[in-house]
């Protein structure tokens, strides 16, 4: 069985950092993109940002480039989110999200699908 754990979430001042952290278990790392999708109140989840494990590509969604950075710790199957120069509009439950990959899929597709989902953690950032 798939799981994955959230952790880092918490309340932050405008222009201030978090990181978010994602451990995984139940399947195989290599196999898969690790990323983060996020909710607003009133608003459509939207995927932030991810990263195939086997080749280490990452993928940002345009509003958080330059301000995120997604990495891994393949040995720990943990994947973090390193959120800077948060903003206000960057509140909302943040999911961790995991998603088979497949080779012959467009490279970004772990930004818009997802197999399996965390149980989310909130982001809220003060203005």
């Amino acid at each position: 069985e798939v799981q994955l754990v959230e952790s880092g979430g918490g309340l932050v001042q405008a222009g201030g950092s978090l990181t978010l952290a994602c451990s995984g278990s139940g399947f195989n790392f290599d196999d898969y993109a690790i990323g983060w999708f996020r909710q607003a109140p009133g608003k459509e989840r939207e995927g932030v940002s991810c990263l195939t494990i086997v080749n280490g590509k990452t993928h940002y969604t345009e509003s958080v480039k330059g301000r995120f950075t997604i990495s891994s710790d393949n040995a720990k199957n943990t994947v973090y989110l390193q959120m800077n120069s948060l903003k206000p509009e960057d509140t909302a439950v943040y999911y961790c999200a995991a998603d088979f990959f497949i080779e012959t899929l467009p490279p970004d597709s772990c930004l818009h699908h997802a197999d399996d989902w965390g149980q989310g953690t909130q982001v809220t950032v003060s203005s």
